[in-house]
């Protein structure tokens, strides 16, 4: 059974950082492609970043890169999104989603991720 919790998000101002925690089942976790999307409201949710958790090869969104960081701790079934420099554009509700790996996990894409997480919040203020 895919169990996926997110922890993390808040408040904080532009150029601050916020750490976004994944935890996952074993069975969610362990050889599979998994990764964060945001989703603003009125718009479409897209991809921040992924990782397969089988080799920690990871895939950033031009948009976020040089600025977030996914990682993963296999020890506690966890993936983490590190969040530096915070821009008010990265105001979204965050989700964490994993996947059995079927060929390549990236890039990342909505359509075929089928676990996904309750989401947390992030608001980034000028």
């Amino acid at each position: 059974q895919v169990q996926l919790v997110e922890s993390g998000g808040g408040s904080v101002q532009a150029g601050g950082s916020l750490r976004l925690s994944c935890a996952a089942s074993e069975y969610s976790y362990n050889n599979n492609c998994m990764g964060w999307f945001r989703q603003a409201p009125g718009k479409g949710r897209d991809v921040v970043a992924g990782i397969y958790t089988g080799d920690g090869t990871t895939y950033y969104a031009d948009s976020v890169k040089g600025r977030f960081t996914i990682s993963r701790d296999n020890a506690k079934n966890t993936v983490y999104l590190q969040m530096n420099s915070l821009k008010p554009e990265d105001t979204a509700m965050y989700y964490c989603a994993a996947r059995n790996r079927a060929g390549t996990c990236f890039p990342p894409t909505v359509w075929n991720y089928d676990g996904w997480g309750q989401g947390t919040q992030v608001t980034v203020s000028s």
